[in-house]
């Protein structure tokens, strides 16, 4: 990732983000060995719409309201990948 200077912070938030993604939680609990685009994230909103990926980061964004910073942080990180997801949607949906 090329990253501009002073954006590096970002840079930090989205590659811990990714991480979380591909060797954290979201792979442990809901990977099942499967690509990215192949794995529920994706299949769920792919039945229903993005409504399902952008509420899911609504509720992890509330939810890290009332968590430890820690725990605030891990959720925000899923939020983030929530709303990753539902770009990549939109991405597929583009004629």
């Amino acid at each position: 990732m090329q990253t501009e200077p002073g954006y590096e912070p970002l840079a930090k938030v989205l590659q811990l983000a990714l991480d979380q993604s591909q060797h954290g939680k979201g792979v442990e609990r809901h990977g099942n060995g499967l690509p990215f685009l192949e794995q529920p994230i994706m299949n769920i909103a792919r039945m229903v719409g993005t409504g399902y990926q952008i509420g899911q980061a609504m509720k992890k964004g509330q939810e890290s309201m009332r968590l430890p910073v820690d725990r605030a942080q891990a959720e925000l990180l899923g939020a983030i990948n929530y709303l990753a997801a539902a770009y990549l949607l939109l991405e597929e949906q583009k004629p």
